[in-house]
């Protein structure tokens, strides 16, 4: 039976290095809270071990996926069961470490009087440590062209350090949302302001992930360019038919 009212959710592909840390930490800043690992069949035993731990923690559970379908789809999918079962507030966050969980009872402060909540790195006080500047740079012209193009009123709209409402993620119409790839977290950012949404960003220090492999690619890049061209064009039409 449910009783927690916060669900955390972990999207994984060959976390195994990274996992049983980070969730020992997670429990520990936020002990009320439930998490959820959705893992994409790792090939390093990562579902393997979530399944060895949810025997021995009520709190635990994990959601197999057939193959590595995408962050995004994972991202859905965690969404989608902290809907089904009518948790309170949704929190995502990596799982290599590049989000420091101390910060996680601060966003569940922030979050009583604010629908969504970002762990900011481009917010005052938040900051990047371990990227080269061709990253930093990338990344940035990612944040900018997001803001400006899709008037989003946050700092850092690429992150996945974030908390949801759920009264408002079972707003959203899930028929519309195409991206399965990273280009998701922009896309339901998007959604959520058109929504009307109200933001609140807490600052975090950003480092490189601890163990493992990135798993952005240039594929990926492309697709958040595009992604980013389509919801313009929707916004564009949408503010066209208000005049």
């Amino acid at each position: 039976m449910k009783v927690s009212s916060i669900l955390v959710a972990l999207a994984t592909y060959n976390e195994k290095e990274n996992l049983p840390s980070l969730v020992a930490a997670i429990h520990a800043e936020l002990p009320q809270a439930d998490l959820l690992v959705v893992d994409d069949n790792s090939p390093d035993g990562t579902g393997l071990w979530c399944d060895e731990f949810a025997r021995q923690a009520p709190w635990f559970s994990c959601h197999h996926r057939s193959g590595k379908l995408g962050l995004g789809s994972a991202l859905r999918a965690a969404m989608q069961a902290a809907n089904e079962q009518n948790y309170q507030s949704l929190i995502t966050l990596d799982a290599d470490w590049s989000h420091p969980p101390s910060v996680l009872p601060q966003l569940v402060e922030a979050s009583k009087n604010a629908d969504i909540v970002i762990g900011s790195r481009y917010c005052s006080g938040g900051r990047i440590e371990g990227w080269p500047w061709r990253r930093k740079l990338a990344s940035r012209s990612i944040n900018f062209s997001t803001r400006f193009l899709l008037g989003i009123p946050v700092q850092d709209c690429s992150g996945n350090f974030r908390l949801y409402r759920t009264k408002l993620l079972k707003q959203v119409p899930w028929h519309t949302l195409q991206d399965e790839g990273y280009a998701f977290i922009e896309e339901i950012l998007y959604h959520l302001h058109s929504l009307g949404g109200c933001f609140a960003e807490v600052p975090i220090v950003f480092t490189d992930r601890r163990a493992g492999e990135s798993k952005i690619s240039s594929r990926e890049i492309f697709g958040a360019a595009r992604t980013l061209v389509r919801l313009t064009a929707k916004r564009v039409k949408r503010l066209g038919s208000r005049v």
